[in-house]
């Protein structure tokens, strides 16, 4: 069946569903991490050795995955800086409610599973093939927005795909450049372009006209569903010879159990999420509270580099450095701690989980000095929390605690150099 085109008249359009493609790409990549901390992928997880290999490989393909999606969300963000637009790192909070997105696109946390990965290849497959959603992410009926072709206000529009989307997205970048003449449309600075210089990814590419605007939107899409017919290679297919893998083997072995039984757990819920299962534990609620915060820094981090005004190249290197490593060493290990760890003294049939909570935040200002001791002084907190933290925490919660809050120091003395710079 034909699905309604997107249509795209405005600049205010373009950077409307640019900013829900980047809500999107953020909440996805949230979910793939959220089911890689999940696997029991490392020795003593209680799985046995053979059965240990092919988690962690598992692992690595959720991981790499979700590494991909980190990707997509900065090339999204290359897009909306080169026509003018700022950074958008914001989402709601899981659970999503239905119908905040167009039917068929439903996102939330649950552990590594047929059913994740299910619901993952439901998210990547390629336009125009026929696949139903996994259990409990069912669509809403459809809805008909009220709009018109010459609505001077941004609105929803609808997709069942990404690749509608950017499909759409790419259709907008061409018709706009048509209409207000290439140069116009492109009037972001170009030193707001993250690039694979400072990332290392060598498709993180600047966007400066319609040629890379895309590439750009190709990439994403050719790295989800993969080219038109080819999507072996693609998340689409790389989720799909996971699942076959697991299906075997859990045929061979019905016992077969690969994710601890997490589940997001909050120590408090944020306003947007109306039901929430709360941590009763203090110890795993101090876990918990340090990895949103960590999160959180991580993301003024990124919209400090996007948003940057008198950084030098060695400060945009020390923010991308920073950020990065906050990635890999502080809330990777914290999240797989956290689904070690109880919810409640009296629940042994489930874990903690990370939410990736989004809070109400006001620090992405434009003058350099407050930017950077703000961003300093948050994480030198952190740093300390985790400090106190691992001194009350046994083995092997506690050694794992104590490296992070040398890597939260490490990242803080990267960055005090830099903060009383004149």
């Amino acid at each position: 069946m034909a699905e309604a085109p997107i249509r795209i008249g405005s600049r205010d359009e373009l950077v409307y569903l640019l900013a829900e493609a980047a809500e999107l790409e953020h909440g996805i990549m949230c979910q793939y991490l959220f089911a890689a901390f999940t696997m029991r992928s490392e020795p003593g997880d209680g799985l046995d050795p053979e059965d240990q290999q092919a988690v962690a490989r598992w692992e690595r393909v959720v991981s790499e995955v979700a590494t991909q999606e980190m990707l997509h969300l900065g090339l999204v963000s290359n897009l909306l800086s080169a026509v003018g637009a700022a950074p958008y790192f914001r989402r709601p909070n899981f659970p999503l409610r239905p119908g905040y997105y167009p039917p068929g696109l439903h996102l939330d946390l649950i552990p590594f599973s047929e059913r994740a990965l299910r619901h993952f290849l439901f998210l990547e497959r390629p336009e125009g093939m026929d696949m139903e959603d996994a259990e409990g992410f069912e669509a809403l009926a459809d809805s008909v927005p009220l709009g018109h072709a010459h609505a001077i206000v941004p609105h929803a529009q609808t997709y069942s795909t990404f690749g509608h989307l950017y499909r759409g997205i790419e259709d907008g970048f061409k018709h706009l450049a048509k209409k207000l003449g290439e140069r116009e449309l492109f009037c972001g600075h170009a030193g707001a372009q993250a690039t694979g210089e400072y990332f290392l990814w060598p498709d993180m590419l600047p966007v400066t006209d319609v040629e890379s605007a895309c590439v750009a939107l190709d990439t994403i899409v050719e790295q989800g569903e993969g080219a038109r017919g080819e999507w072996r290679d693609a998340h689409f297919g790389r989720f799909h010879a996971v699942l076959e893998e697991l299906l075997a083997l859990k045929a061979e072995r019905p016992d077969f159990d690969p994710p601890r039984p997490a589940v997001a757990a909050f120590t408090r819920p944020p306003a947007d999420v109306r039901e929430a299962l709360l941590i009763s534990v203090k110890s795993t609620g101090m876990v918990a509270d340090l990895f949103n915060a960590s999160y959180q820094a991580l993301l003024q981090l990124i919209i400090r580099f996007f948003l940057h005004t008198e950084e030098s190249e060695k400060e945009l290197n020390v923010l991308a450095d920073v950020a990065v490593g906050m990635m890999i060493n502080v809330l990777r290990p914290l999240g797989r701690m956290l689904t070690t760890l109880p919810v409640a003294a009296n629940r042994h049939d489930v874990t903690a989980g990370p939410t990736f909570d989004v809070y109400r935040t006001t620090y992405y200002v434009p003058h350099r000095h407050a930017a950077w001791r703000v961003l300093h002084e948050r994480i030198v907190h952190l740093g300390r929390a985790a400090q106190e933290q691992a001194a009350d925490m046994e083995p092997p919660a506690g050694p794992v605690m104590e490296d992070v809050a040398d890597k939260l120091i490490a990242y803080a003395d990267k960055l005090g150099p830099h903060v009383y710079r004149v």
